[in-house]
């Protein structure tokens, strides 16, 4: 295997790790902030408020978006795969 092939398994994996992470993260990161500006503007500094909603936009949004990061997790592994083939 050659530097070339290398570098773009790399760059590969890390789109593939962006874009399977990147939805529940930026869900995750509504909420958080939604919440916050509650908590700013009611006053209400509970601890576990920040925790179930998020909790729950997380197990929520992986129900949702697991058909589309299981898709791409089976792209990136059939092209890992055919890489090895190749170098054998």
């Amino acid at each position: 295997m050659d530097t070339g092939s290398f570098n773009e398994i790399t760059r590969e994996a890390l789109y593939v790790l962006i874009a399977v992470s990147s939805p529940i993260l930026i869900l995750s990161l509504a909420v958080g902030l939604i919440i916050s500006l509650f908590q700013a503007l009611t006053q209400i500094q509970e601890t576990t408020l920040t925790f179930v909603p998020k909790i729950l936009t997380i197990y929520i949004s992986m129900l949702i978006i697991l058909p589309y990061m299981l898709s791409k997790l089976k792209i990136f592994t059939d092209h890992i795969i055919q890489h090895i083939t190749q170098y054998r």
